[in-house]
């Protein structure tokens, strides 16, 4: 693939069906931004809808707008726009807290429902958070409950009657490694367990099939690929079979199926709202609801189609340019098996990432030594994937990241 040219890269651009949505976004000049599995940039509208709610909707009509503005529904209104994108029904889907809260609320739901049994099966190098919650949720309930990681690989043979509990990541958050959806959660329910799927690295990059695959519940945020902002709100994901009997613990006012009733003892709405604690932050929701528009239209199946070809081509690039620079593919050369990102290693990743960022190629460090590339199709080109290589390769060649300041690190890596 040495014969890989710019010139072949802009006519992939110039024949890219998907090529129009590019203009959905308000990207910087100059800049090839690699970090939308970290967080998403700004959609075109965003910014006019969340100063259109301060202004008019807080300002001028204060808490009338809980009804006029319809508020109230935003947590259900964000869900059903997310639905399509991870094969749900819109009635199952609600947008609520962070994922970290609602790993909690979930996998406490399914233990209540797998009464005697109380064994949590995940992986070592989960996200962190999932691992946290999970260890912490064993915890708080003592007696046997615990938590079990076992390799990513043999979680399907893991599964045993005793698990009442599987909570996976579909696309691993650095190796970008694709779990078979369908596959584990059959595994799943031949023994009697429940499953939980977190959708983080998923939802708005691959298609994704959780009716489809039978799946029991799934969690995700929506700062990366659905492009929220920064601390954009979470989503829950609860199956249609379950949503009359799911108890989750946080028994919060906006999951009572009448919450302006004030009476003193809680009864959950009979639906998806069941899954709400407490009252939404409205400017925050009201971005991700606006955010989501960018989706309007889009086929899943051309960005995933796009997604792969984006993902072969820098791996093949780096196959080709960055030989003997001490680099190596973290992430799986099967595109059947892989995301929509591109993991490498080198030991020195951290300063390499920042030479990059400073040379207007954004991805991300991972610790301890991983160089993570996000390939979001709906903003991100074949020109782009090309010129992000050639960058790498120069600051390799150079050793521009030996420079000191790029060793420095802040409280964000």
């Amino acid at each position: 693939m040495n014969d890989i040219s710019l010139k072949w890269c802009t006519e992939q651009d110039i024949a890219d069906p998907l090529k129009q949505y590019r203009n959905r976004f308000d990207l910087p000049e100059g800049i090839i931004y690699m970090d939308g599995n970290s967080l998403g940039p700004l959609p075109i509208g965003v910014a006019d809808r969340v100063a259109h709610v301060v202004s008019e909707e807080w300002r001028s009509n204060l808490v009338k707008s809980w009804n006029s503005a319809d508020w109230i529904n935003l947590p259900t209104r964000v869900g059903a726009k997310i639905a399509p994108l991870i094969g749900a029904k819109p009635h199952e889907v609600v947008m609520a807290d962070s994922t970290s809260v609602n790993l909690f609320k979930v996998a406490a739901a399914a233990l209540k429902m797998r009464p005697g049994h109380c064994e949590i099966l995940s992986e070592p190098g989960n996200f962190p958070t999932d691992l946290y919650m999970m260890q912490g949720l064993a915890a708080f309930l003592g007696n046997d409950c615990h938590l079990k990681t076992v390799d990513r690989a043999d979680i399907a043979a893991a599964i045993t009657q005793d698990t009442a509990v599987v909570l996976l990541t579909q696309v691993h958050y650095v190796s970008a490694d694709m779990m078979d959806m369908k596959a584990i959660t059959r595994a799943a329910h031949d023994k009697g367990a429940l499953i939980i799927w977190d959708l983080s690295h998923s939802a708005g990059a691959v298609p994704v099939v959780l009716n489809e695959s039978n799946a029991d519940f799934a969690v995700g945020c929506g700062y990366k690929y659905l492009n929220g902002g920064p601390g954009a709100p979470a989503f829950i994901f609860v199956a249609e079979r379950h949503l009359k009997s799911v108890q989750q613990p946080l028994t919060g006012w906006f999951g009572h199926s009448d919450p302006f009733g004030f009476v003193d003892d809680y009864l959950p709405s009979d639906g998806i709202k069941r899954m709400l604690v407490g009252t939404p932050g409205i400017l925050a929701a009201s971005a991700l609801d606006s955010a989501l528009d960018a989706f309007n239209g889009v086929d899943m199946a051309l960005v995933r189609h796009k997604s792969v070809a984006l993902t072969d081509l820098f791996i093949r690039l780096v196959e080709s340019r960055l030989v003997g620079y001490g680099v190596e593919l973290a992430t799986p050369k099967d595109s059947a098996r892989r995301g929509s990102h591109v993991s490498l290693t080198h030991e020195n990743a951290f300063a390499v990432m920042q030479a990059l960022i400073e040379r207007g190629v954004i991805g991300d460090f991972r610790a301890p030594n991983f160089l993570r590339f996000g390939m979001t199709p709906l903003y991100l080109g074949f020109e782009d994937m090309y010129r992000a290589v050639d960058t790498l390769a120069d600051i390799l060649n150079t050793e521009q990241w030996h420079e000191e300041r790029f060793s420095k690190k802040s409280a964000v890596t």
